[in-house]
């Protein structure tokens, strides 16, 4: 007889004790009293959904990971898709660790991407102010602040240049360059920068999690 999933309807094999597509545990009842003998240490486990997310072990390696990667993919910004690879790679590896020693030792994909997302959170977070950070050290600390200006000035000049190429119209360049070259101008565009890679940052984690997640999934059986 064929036995299907009670959550899902999916196809689940007599031999498994998961369900293989969305981890709900099953009861099977044997008659034979020399098996249940057989096994009596299953029945005093504790049987978790693999769906559901235990979030106080979660989140201590998410936190011993996504802090020291958000601080290196800030820092490794400019060497552009290895840094950011950080992310998703410490997101992968918190679902790996999360998983380690549980029962049963993989969950879903959904629930990979959630621990993904809270990793890419911190990660985020940390990535913003480190970045934040650097730039404010940089500027009024080491007195560098002519090195971002003139390279400011040189993106707006170029970005003026693209500008009257496409057929704008002289005051209307004249305006963007001086409303992009004046302090609030600065400002929002580095607040501009910084919200776009937390949002990277995030997104990636959400993918690296899930990947996590689908890569420590047990291979369905094809009979």
């Amino acid at each position: 007889m064929e036995l299907s999933c009670s959550r899902c309807h999916q196809t689940v094999q007599p031999v498994d004790c998961f369900c293989p597509v969305c981890g709900l545990p099953q009861l099977v009842y044997s008659a034979d009293p020399s098996a249940a003998s057989g096994q009596p240490e299953r029945w005093g486990e504790v049987v978790r959904d693999a769906n559901t997310v235990d979030w106080k072990p979660a989140l201590r390696p998410a936190l011993a990971l996504a802090i020291p990667a958000g601080v290196l993919c800030a820092a490794l910004t400019r060497l552009g898709l290895f840094g950011l690879l950080l992310i998703p790679a410490a997101a992968a590896w918190v679902v790996a660790l999360y998983v380690r020693g549980r029962r049963p030792a993989w969950i879903t994909i959904g629930a990979g991407a959630r621990i993904g997302l809270v990793t890419g959170i911190l990660g985020g977070w940390t990535a913003a102010l480190t970045t934040g950070i650097t730039l404010y050290a940089m500027r009024f600390w080491l007195r560098q602040g002519k090195v971002f200006d003139d390279m400011w000035q040189d993106q707006i000049n170029q970005g003026s240049q693209q500008l009257s190429t496409l057929g704008f119209d002289p005051q209307t360049i004249a305006a963007t360059k001086l409303m992009m070259l004046s302090p609030e101008g600065r400002a929002a565009s580095v607040l501009f920068n910084i919200g776009v890679l937390a949002l990277v940052i995030l997104v990636l984690a959400v993918a690296g999690g899930a990947l996590g997640a689908r890569l420590g999934r047990p291979r369905r059986s094809e009979n």
